[in-house]
């Protein structure tokens, strides 16, 4: 059986998103920590700007759809990921400056562990639902 992009790439960041959620709201210090840090490492910055770029055009190689259900999810992380991924390769001193101002707090690390916890879980469910029946 082929399985359509969509579900396979539910599949896969489904539950790597809701791991991230979970992980951000039990362990807020150690990640605030975490971005401060990777905000500051050149190397850092180029690699992850490398991996998310590469990963937003494999989404969006595979899945672009902007439909009115669930997979519309999947087209705008590709589009986040490619944003994001060209943002720390081309703007990197933005990257820089950015990064510890938005994801550092307490308060927004809450907030974004809440909204990927929740993507997570949407996209797990609808990625593994087909496969349950």
């Amino acid at each position: 059986m082929i399985v359509p992009a969509a579900i396979l790439i539910a599949r896969l960041i489904g539950p790597l998103f809701a791991a991230l959620g979970l992980g951000l709201l039990l362990n807020s210090t150690f990640y605030a920590t975490a971005v401060g840090e990777g905000a500051h490492s050149p190397v850092l910055i180029a690699i992850a700007g490398m991996a998310t770029l590469a990963a937003g055009l494999a989404i969006l190689n595979a899945h672009r759809a902007w439909t009115a259900d669930w997979r519309v999810l999947v087209t705008v992380i590709g589009w986040i990921f490619i944003i994001a991924g060209l943002i720390r390769l081309i703007l990197p001193t933005l990257a820089e400056t950015l990064a510890p101002a938005v994801y550092s707090g307490p308060a927004a690390l809450m907030v974004a562990g809440v909204v990927v916890l929740i993507i997570g879980g949407i996209l797990s469910f609808e990625g593994y639902r087909t496969a349950i029946k």
